[in-house]
Parts: structure tokens; C-alpha cells; sequence
């Protein structure tokens, strides 16, 4: 039996939905798929231990750091379609700090792959409870899955919110309400 090419997959799919894949309009589409997928899942080619950069902090900062409102996409792992939104990532440095553009790059290894919300932020918190050793660590997202627009129950105003805590966010309830409120979520 001869192995189909990605582009074949493609040419066929368009085939199965009831479309000609010669016709004008479509015949570069496969190509353009396959790219397209190159960048929409390159998360899988990130290795995450390359992104930290970690500075020694010589003057003790024990305060909540903060990185709001990341625009933010993966696509669902259930039906290939897109989720996108906003996600806040938070740690509380004990002795280390990590360059904030670091904490967008952590969120977009994990985003850029088939996915679910939920362990996004778990992949997130994980990570740099391991590499950072931080007191605590947090990954806030809110999104909107196509996935609930465009098919299923099709509710168009659904957004869907998951947090993941870890340490001291996790166990000391004025720390957790501090961050919510830092990130204006105790409405």
C-alpha cells in the first residue's frame, strides 16, 4: 500500500468535504496547509529548557511579577479548530528571576500545539516551578473556543477560563486574592 503526502491528506479532505481541489482558488491550498501547519504547531520544535534565561536576584525581590494579557492561540486537540485569548503568567521569586519576554515565549511552546486550555496552564506553571524554582506560580488564560462558536451548541458569547496555581498562589489564600486582584479578577 503506497503512503499518502501531507499534500495528498490535504487533496483528499477537500475531495471528502465535496470540493474540486483543481478548481482555481484551490490548487495551491495543500501546499498552503502544509505551511501553514509548520507554524501554527512549531511548539512541538521548541525546547523549553532553551527559553530560561535566569538571573540570580542580589536584591531579594519577594514581590509578585506579572505578565498580563498575552494574546494567546492553540488549536483544540477534540476538532483542529483555533482558541484563542489572553493569558496572565505570575510567579513569586525566591532568589531567581526570569527575563519577562521569557514567560510569552513558555506560554507559546505550549499554545502552538493541539491542545486543551486547561493543561496550557498546567504546562505553564509546571515549567517554571522546575526551571525557575519560584515560591509560586500561576497561569491565568481566558478564551474562546471556535470550537464552541462554529459547531456543537454554537454559543457565540462563551469564553472559557482556567487557572492553574502552584505553591504559595495555591496554598496562601491572601496571596491568591492579591494576584486576582492585581490581575482586576475579584469583580
Amino acid at each position: 500500500m503506497m503512503e499518502l503526502s501531507s499534500q495528498d491528506l490535504i487533496r483528499k479532505l477537500l475531495i471528502d468535504i465535496g470540493e474540486n481541489p483543481d478548481r482555481e482558488g484551490l490548487e495551491g491550498t495543500p501546499h498552503r496547509v502544509i505551511k501553514s501547519c509548520s507554524e501554527l504547531y512549531a511548539g512541538y520544535k521548541i525546547n523549553v529548557a532553551s527559553l530560561f534565561t535566569i538571573f540570580e536576584d542580589v536584591h531579594g525581590y519577594s514581590q509578585i511579577v506579572i505578565c498580563k494579557d498575552i494574546e494567546m492561540f492553540s488549536m483544540c486537540e477534540h476538532h483542529m479548530l483555533p482558541f484563542f485569548g489572553k493569558a496572565h503568567i505570575a510567579y513569586l521569586p525566591d532568589k531567581k528571576v526570569i527575563g519577562i519576554s521569557k514567560l510569552a515565549r513558555i506560554l507559546e511552546a505550549f499554545s502552538r500545539r493541539l491542545q486543551i486550555q486547561e493543561r496550557i496552564g498546567e504546562q505553564v506553571t509546571d515549567t517554571l516551578m522546575y526551571y525557575l524554582q519560584p515560591k509560586g506560580a500561576a497561569c491565568i488564560i481566558e478564551a474562546v473556543h471556535m470550537c464552541m462558536r462554529m459547531r456543537g451548541v454554537n454559543k457565540q458569547e462563551s469564553k472559557m477560563v482556567t487557572s492553574s496555581l502552584k505553591g504559595e498562589f495555591l496554598t496562601d489564600a491572601s496571596l491568591r486574592s492579591e494576584l486576582f486582584n492585581l490581575l482586576n479578577l475579584n469583580k
